[in-house]
């Protein structure tokens, strides 16, 4: 699915010093796998990141993705591959506060050609477990449900690939575990997970955990799970428990939103 040879991309730090924040990474990613990407900040892991999910271009390498080299296409081929195959969780929520969770799902579809949006979006939060909060706006609900929201925004255009940057990052440990067990079901489901965390714990949850240091792929090791506790795999068939409000304000701009999923 997805395949990356020598992959660079820098930046100039104080217009003069070059910084390598992508250093000639190589790595395969197939389809149905859960994949952890794991480093400390600065390390290179949202930028390489951003150029996976084409919301940023290397300088060199190549990097292919169902067998289509992503420099030979047109922004609004790039455009098409990031809206239908490529759904994204930030660890910021990127909800519009005074608009309800059906109507925060249903943003992405707005500029699809799809009919059934109502349904669409609908749907997608039963998937995650807040069928009982459809109608509920960002500050009615928890950190975690807020992040299922997002989840489920993600969901809605029925992408192959969630890639997923700090999606724990805003929420406490419980909410954290469980959004984790969110993505282990959807990939059990077949969809692709790419994860980006600076915890290894998190990162554990994974099949498959690469260690990015300075640019630098310089670890790979696969998980065994077989004497982990057993998975709730329940989680996405029945409704989310957490009650109370969420600490954490909406702080990005509704102009990202919104503009994020146009083509």
């Amino acid at each position: 699915m997805i395949v990356i040879k020598d992959l660079c991309k820098s930046y100039k730090k104080d217009g003069s010093t070059e910084i390598k924040a992508v250093d000639n990474v190589n790595l395969e990613i197939r389809q149905g796998e859960f994949t952890a990407i794991v480093g400390p900040s600065g390390s290179g892991k949202s930028t390489l990141m951003n150029i996976i999910g084409l919301l940023d271009i290397p300088d060199s390498g190549s990097y292919t993705i169902d067998r289509k080299e992503v420099s030979d296409l047109s922004v609004d081929e790039l455009a098409e591959i990031r809206n239908k195959k490529i759904g994204f969780v930030f660890q910021q929520f990127h909800l519009l506060p005074k608009t309800t969770a059906k109507e925060n799902v249903e943003i992405p579809l707005i500029y699809s050609d799809k009919k059934d949006i109502s349904e669409l979006a609908a749907e997608a939060l039963k998937r995650v477990g807040l069928s009982d909060r459809i109608n509920h706006i960002p500050s009615e609900l928890s950190g975690g449900q807020q992040q299922r929201v997002a989840i489920a925004r993600a969901l809605v255009n029925n992408p192959e690939i969630i890639l997923a940057d700090e999606p724990t990052g805003n929420l406490d440990s419980k909410s954290g575990v469980e959004i984790i067990e969110v993505f282990k079901n959807l990939n059990r489901q077949g969809k692709t997970i790419i994860l980006i965390t600076h915890d290894q714990k998190i990162a554990e949850h994974a099949d498959r955990v690469l260690k990015i240091v300075d640019g630098k792929v310089t670890e790979e090791s696969t998980v065994d799970h077989s004497n982990h506790p057993a998975d709730k795999t329940e989680i996405l068939d029945t409704q989310n428990s957490e009650e109370g409000t969420s600490v954490h304000t909406q702080q990005r701009s509704t102009k990202f939103r919104k503009s994020f999923w146009r083509r």
